[in-house]
């Protein structure tokens, strides 16, 4: 009984993990470990999320988000105001700092403000609009998501190229989010307490140089190995710390896809009917996938069977709408908001589906609309 509650206790943390290791799991029964194995993983992928993690680990220690979202929330007067604070703040710090951690950034500070505003009421439609903004804000940069930074490198995507294809779906989410913080009314708040944090300005400036280094590996500016090497090192001599709070699940998860994606394609059944029925239903499909399996595998998993990246780029990030598990920042999310309100879990599902349904059901239209023209 002990070991199952164990088990159960595992999954329940990483589900994801856990769910990607089953499914490559079945594969090898199919698809016997041998030499090809070796050619699966994608290390330059690897390699970039690892440094970018990292860096934002040791910016987290320091409280550098909280600080500047701190001082940029609590500067506002009404509810309206200071949701769309919250709300835009995570949406921005996607584009920087990858969803899953803009979301464990953020999402303690807008619990923080309408607590101690007595704003409770608020706060699974502020929960779910910053899920929302995270899954959607990351989805304009190539770091922003982690299933953006696979088929950045998979595909050999030109930055221009990549911002160019992710534009509309990226401007119609802004001004979805936006009318839906304008519906909240201006009731005024006035905040009892403040959590304060000392500046680290030389740990600042450090990673920040860390950070611009780790983004231009990404782009390819610095070949990925010297990037690694050079951050990680740093890293050890500053902050040890920030390299043990590393999510090393989420790596792990790429590097279990990695070789799920890559035995699927080796079975020839598989092969054959992917090859025949993905090409030329990439958002769609993608976007299905990604309800079940989350958006990180799917893009791992369908890349192997299309060339046309700029549809299964959009799906899997507008794919991270809808289901909880459709991606790992609405798991978080979830978990988040149980943790604060167990006992509005209910309400919280409830706003969590009717939002990401309306956002995915129109995004996906636009960009229909937009293929078949």
């Amino acid at each position: 009984m002990k070991i199952l509650s164990r088990v159960f206790e595992i999954i329940k943390k990483q589900p994801v993990l856990c769910i990607a290791f089953a499914a490559m799991a079945v594969t090898c029964f199919f698809v016997p470990p041998d030499k090809e194995y070796l050619g699966y993983f994608d290390m330059k992928t690897l390699a970039c999320l690892f440094c970018t993690l990292e860096v934002v680990c040791g910016f987290s220690d320091i409280h550098t988000f909280e600080l500047v979202a701190e001082k940029i929330v609590l500067s506002l007067s009404n509810t309206r105001n200071v949701i769309i604070g919250v709300v835009f703040i995570t949406y921005t710090g996607s584009m920087l700092l990858a969803n899953d951690m803009a979301l464990l950034t953020f999402l303690p500070l807008g619990y923080f403000v309408l607590k101690t505003t007595g704003k409770q009421k608020y706060m699974a439609y502020t929960f779910v609009l910053q899920n929302i903004a995270a899954n959607l804000g990351g989805m304009i940069t190539p770091f922003g998501n982690p299933q953006n930074l696979y088929l950045y490198s998979y595909y050999d995507i030109g930055t221009a190229e990549f911002v160019k294809i992710m534009t509309v779906p990226f401007a119609v989410a802004f001004l979805l989010i936006a009318i839906c913080c304008l519906l909240i009314p201006k009731e005024p708040m006035t905040l009892n307490e403040k959590v304060e944090h000392a500046v680290n300005k030389p740990k600042t400036v450090i990673y920040s140089l860390l950070f611009i280094v780790s983004i231009l590996g990404v782009l390819r500016v610095i070949p990925y190995l010297l990037c690694t090497a050079v951050v990680t090192a740093a890293m050890l001599v500053i902050d040890r710390k920030a390299l043990l709070e590393v999510n090393y699940s989420l790596i792990a998860t790429f590097a279990v896809f990695f070789v799920f994606s890559g035995n699927m394609a080796r079975i020839e059944t598989v092969r054959s009917m992917l090859f025949e029925v993905f090409p030329g239903r990439e958002l769609l499909l993608g976007i299905l996938c990604c309800q079940v399996i989350s958006n990180v595998p799917t893009a791992v998993m369908l890349s192997h069977f299309t060339s046309a990246y700029g549809r299964l780029l959009v799906a899997v990030n507008i794919g991270g709408l809808g289901t909880p598990i459709a991606s790992l920042a609405s798991l978080i999310t979830l978990s988040e908001y149980r943790k604060r309100d167990h006992a509005g879990i209910k309400k919280y599902i409830i706003i969590f589906a009717a939002l990401n349904f309306l956002f995915l059901a129109v995004i996906f239209l636009i960009e229909h609309l937009l293929v078949r023209i």
